[in-house]
């Protein structure tokens, strides 16, 4: 059938893994066309059957992660979809980096995960409602407009990291720290911010336009 949507799902529990197939099959324009229970056996089904959407078990053997950046290398055109029991933000901005374009709640009702499946296949991005209203309410609340300029250079260097989704050890590694002087900065960062987690600091970086190169200035 011309349009339909193609799919290839990935889970290291096989009772979850028939449940989810059987929801999506239900469904007439979606079309499972391979099913594995690591990340290894994900990636090689993305480069065979080239899926319109790939749905990937955040914690399956080899990792949901690794999983979706080596899918979107050997099937670019496949749209990835995380699968979690998770509503951690940092888990959030991690799968983002990643390169999945929607996120969702392990447990959602089957309509709802098909209504993401065909959002993502669309070209949208997907977060789970219970997380989309929070991370919504931190776009839109008003903040006071020299928040981000007054942070000390050091703090915007690490806040320019976590805009870009690094993590702590990683922005630590750019810019010569260790990773507990990056969690000092980022202390600062939050509460100069008056934010309370790293998402929401992300949110008020690219609000304030920290979104190039990230990281670049010698000392």
């Amino acid at each position: 059938m011309k349009g339909r949507i193609r799919v290839v799902v990935a889970d290291d529990h096989p009772l979850f893994l028939d449940g989810l197939v059987a929801a999506l099959a239900a469904a007439d324009d979606i079309e499972v066309v391979g099913q594995a229970g690591d990340a290894a056996g994900a990636v090689r089904l993305a480069g065979t059957h080239r899926p319109t959407v790939a749905l990937l078990d955040v914690t399956m053997p080899g990792g949901g992660l690794d999983a979706a950046r080596q899918v979107a290398e050997v099937s670019p055109g496949t749209r990835i979809v995380m699968l979690t029991a998770s509503q951690d933000e940092d888990d959030i901005l991690a799968a983002m980096k990643a390169g999945a374009s929607g996120y969702a709640l392990k447990g959602m009702p089957a309509r709802d995960l098909i209504g993401a499946v065909r959002s993502v296949a669309a070209g949208e991005t997907y977060v789970a409602p219970s997380l989309g209203w929070g991370m919504l309410r931190e776009v839109t609340r008003p903040r006071p407009a020299s928040a981000v300029d007054s942070l000390s250079v050091r703090e915007r260097e690490v806040l320019e990291g976590v805009a870009a989704g690094l993590s702590n050890a990683e922005i630590g590694g750019r810019l010569g720290l260790a990773e507990k002087t990056v969690k000092h900065y980022m202390t600062g960062v939050l509460a100069k911010l008056q934010v309370g987690s790293r998402v929401e600091a992300a949110v008020v970086a690219h609000r304030a336009g920290l979104v190039g190169d990230p990281l670049t200035r010698e000392d």
